[in-house]
């Protein structure tokens, strides 16, 4: 990640970070060593700690005594969230504005020197930059709502950018701290998950002047392997659902309180976005889950999507409303799977494709309410287009099998597919083959057959990509759901020239697309043998499940 540069001379000591950390020593040091290493423009970094039972404090103490800037907090009582220690940042602050930084990320090199420019430039109440989340050990990077941060703006009024309500997080952005003062705008306190829902509601409800910058401020770290997963990644159980549309019914109660035309575009914007973010997320995930979460699920989902008027479902982009009627309409679980593939990203409609009694397509005879008109009428590039994949490694061979979609396939005249397979950890796409697509079902499937040598790829974990061609020029990127069956998404060794040996592992990802982990070589298989054992090491040791 470049390092960024504001413009004009070193703007002066003006901006508080507030840090907050808990049983976190292995990582607050980095997040207070980046905020300090921001320069003058950062006057004092207030490091929040709540209750640490860990060598935190130390570490704390520590940074305190090497730079004047830092003054630690610590809480009598551990607060059970994270809303309770930034508010006491918020209250010792004494910068005219604040930032917030959790202590397992990092702010970017000059974010606050960029945030502070351009809030003092447009005279804005809050100043907000792009953040990248960052895998980690991989090092991939996807930049967060990225459509908000393409070029440098000003928002006057909340209401003219409903977008806003999209960035759900609080970090990444400089308040003013009297703005945040006068306006009462604070955390909720206790253990309460998804605080940044609420907080972003009241900081839009306030209506702020927001400027936009393009570059990159904040490092969200994800660490999937950690011991303790943060509370994003962290959905395996019901209370985080439950946590979740506690906090979003909360954040549009604060928006629509808000008033007038804007705080009802605002709200209804904050719904759109459950729609096509949250339950997206949680229905791609619901197939893995056990029935007895799958029925609380869809109980609660019901009974909060009950509250939506029917501009709300009209809003949100058209397959996170379908997975919406889908489920207002059905009192019990039904058709996961389906409503996995039309959750993910890009949607995917799997068959069958019924209709009504006026031949209107719905997503099933017993469903004829949910209508699916607007899913279909778009361009072809757009389409929620169903495609399968079965990776055979033994022969080397992928399969791609494209579906009918209510007559739009075969107008449109399937011709050829590309496929790729793309390293997780990023860089450009290998192994780009093209096979041409050949009628299998006259009317109903196409199907291509395309020759891969997995040896070749030089990495560990690759996503397919697929590139529709039709006769009629249009073309469509997607991905490809995993098929299951015999001898399919297995793991297998392999011969190879290159390495010797290639341990090849088909699988389907949370969103049901189809991926593959190699380990190339003896050391590879060796490593994953290793995993392997310590993994059921685990499971076998005593107490171990239960933490």
């Amino acid at each position: 990640m470049e390092r960024i540069s504001p413009p004009g001379r070193p703007p002066a000591p003006r901006v508080t970070v507030v840090v907050i950390g808990y049983n976190d020593a292995a990582h607050v040091a980095d997040a207070v060593r980046s905020a300090l290493a921001q320069g003058p423009v950062v006057g004092e970094v207030i490091a929040v700690d709540d209750c640490s039972t860990d060598s935190s404090p130390a570490v704390l103490d520590a940074l305190a005594a090497a730079d004047p800037r830092v003054r630690v907090v610590r809480r009598a009582a551990n607060s059970g969230g994270c809303g309770a220690p930034r508010n006491d940042g918020v209250d010792a602050a004494s910068g005219a504005y604040v930032t917030f930084l959790d202590s397992d990320d990092v702010l970017a090199p000059g974010a606050a020197g960029v945030l502070l420019a351009a809030a003092e430039r447009h005279d804005a109440d809050v100043a907000s930059g792009l953040c990248v989340r960052r895998e980690l050990p991989s090092g991939r990077e996807q930049p967060w709502q990225p459509e908000l941060y393409r070029r440098p703006a000003l928002v006057p009024r909340p209401e003219l950018r409903p977008r806003l309500v999209r960035d759900t997080l609080c970090v990444g952005k400089l308040y003013r701290t009297e703005f945040l003062r006068a306006h009462a705008v604070r955390f909720p306190e206790g253990r309460f998950v998804y605080e940044d829902f609420v907080f972003g509601a009241r900081v839009l409800a306030a209506a702020p002047r927001v400027a936009l910058v393009p570059d990159p401020v904040y490092v969200w770290h994800v660490r999937r392997a950690a011991a303790k997963l943060s509370i994003s990644l962290d959905r395996a159980g019901i209370t985080n659902w439950e946590a979740r549309v506690a906090a979003h019914r909360q954040a549009v109660d604060v928006l629509r309180a808000a008033g007038g035309s804007g705080g009802t575009a605002l709200a209804r914007a904050a719904r759109a976005t459950f729609l096509d973010h949250s339950l997206r997320m949680y229905a791609r995930e619901l197939p893995a889950r056990g029935p007895a979460y799958q029925r609380r699920w869809w109980q609660l989902t019901r009974a909060y999507l009950a509250e939506f008027d029917p501009a709300d479902l009209e809003a949100a982009p058209a397959p996170g409303g379908v997975i919406a009627r889908v489920l207002f309409a059905a009192a019990s679980t039904r058709d996961l799977a389906r409503l996995q593939q039309v959750a993910a990203r890009p949607a995917r409609l799997a068959p069958p494709y019924a209709r009504a009694a006026d031949a209107t397509p719905v997503w099933a005879e017993d469903l004829p309410q949910v209508t699916l008109d607007h899913l279909l009428h778009r361009p072809l590039r757009l389409l929620p287009l169903a495609v399968d994949a079965e990776l055979r490694p033994r022969a080397r061979l992928l399969r791609i099998r494209l579906h009918e979609l209510y007559g739009r396939v075969a107008d449109a005249g399937p011709a050829v597919v590309e496929v790729a397979l793309a390293p997780r950890r990023g860089g450009r796409p290998q192994l780009r083959r093209t096979a041409v697509l050949n009628a299998e079902t006259p009317g109903e499937t196409w199907v291509a057959e395309v020759r891969l040598d997995l040896g070749a790829l030089d990495g560990d974990v690759f996503d397919l990509r697929v590139r529709l061609l039709f006769d009629d020029g249009t073309s469509r990127a997607t991905t490809a759901r995993a098929v299951a069956g015999p001898g399919l998404l297995r793991r297998t060794a392999l011969p190879d020239g290159r390495h010797g040996v290639v341990l090849v592992q088909p699988y389907a990802t949370q969103a049901g697309n189809l991926a593959v982990r190699l380990a190339p070589g003896v050391r590879g298989v060796a490593e994953v043998a290793r995993r392997r054992l310590t993994r059921l090491a685990r499971a076998l040791r005593p107490g171990e499940n239960a933490r």
